[in-house]
């Protein structure tokens, strides 16, 4: 019996990530941009069922959530060849959609206004859920919404399912780049706080490794936000192989988890 995962996907940096995890994830399993399973798929041998539910007309949809406090990384995905693959249901874009402005506080705070209507989606995918293990979170820790409506998410979470565990992806700034943003430093200070506190795993994707590999390993000179993003998507993917195929270890989140404790 599948133990599902839900994943949310937060601000700018999450839902880019994100986007590229359940295309990869779509073409692993062999699922069309529109969640249609293709016809050269072998049927049973995955369990799709831990990261996709199937609708009632054979189509799979995400486990996913898609907030944002500004439109244009969301809407960007509305109009790519993948848009009808999400639930439109679990989107959730703020009205004033003014975003943090990468300010860690504005995004908490907003968090706190919201929250009612971000659980109400959370908590419907929770409950279509025949065992939920837990939660993805994919976000920044250095900008406004994946750091400050991250964090407290994250509390929240912990507030409203504590025996659900909480894995979560977070991307962590270039140190060698001088950053756009001033407050970068108190914005990931704040967070990695909620992150020690909340998270029960946290895959930290450093982005100046990331483009240490894609330069050394990949020959790539000046890689894109969007090839970081694929090789960001292969980890994450590579990283719940156990969880979607059957096998004989780490057949959950909690054993995968587990066997990471020495």
């Amino acid at each position: 019996m599948p133990r599902e995962i839900i994943t949310l996907q937060l601000g700018q940096c999450g839902n880019q990530i994100g986007f590229e995890f359940w295309k990869q994830l779509c073409a692993e399993h062999g699922i069309s941009p529109e969640g249609i399973v293709e016809e050269f798929a072998t049927e049973g041998t995955d369990r799709k069922d831990v990261f996709f539910y199937q609708a009632d007309d054979e189509h799979y949809i995400p486990r996913a959530v898609l907030l944002d406090l500004e439109p244009r990384v969301i809407h960007s995905i509305l109009n790519s060849p993948y848009a009808k693959l999400y639930n439109p249901e679990n989107i959730y874009l703020s009205e004033h959609g003014g975003g943090a402005g990468n300010n860690w506080a504005s995004g908490f705070s907003q968090g706190e206004k919201i929250h009612e209507d971000i659980f109400d989606i959370i908590d419907r995918e929770a409950d279509g859920s025949d065992s939920l293990e837990g939660f993805v979170l994919c976000h920044s820790i250095a900008g406004g919404t994946g750091s400050g409506l991250g964090s407290y998410l994250l509390e929240r979470l912990n507030d409203r399912y504590p025996k659900k565990l909480v894995q979560t992806y977070s991307v962590f700034p270039n140190q060698d780049e001088m950053s756009d943003v001033v407050v970068q430093p108190y914005n990931s200070l704040l967070t990695l706080k909620r992150l020690t506190q909340n998270a029960d795993c946290v895959v930290v994707l450093d982005n100046t490794a990331l483009n240490r590999i894609a330069t050394d390993r990949l020959h790539i000179q000046n890689p894109s936000f969007s090839q970081i993003n694929q090789l960001v998507s292969t980890i994450m993917s590579a990283s719940t192989t156990t969880l979607r195929y059957p096998g004989y270890m780490n057949n959950d989140l909690i054993g995968l988890i587990a066997s990471l404790i020495p």
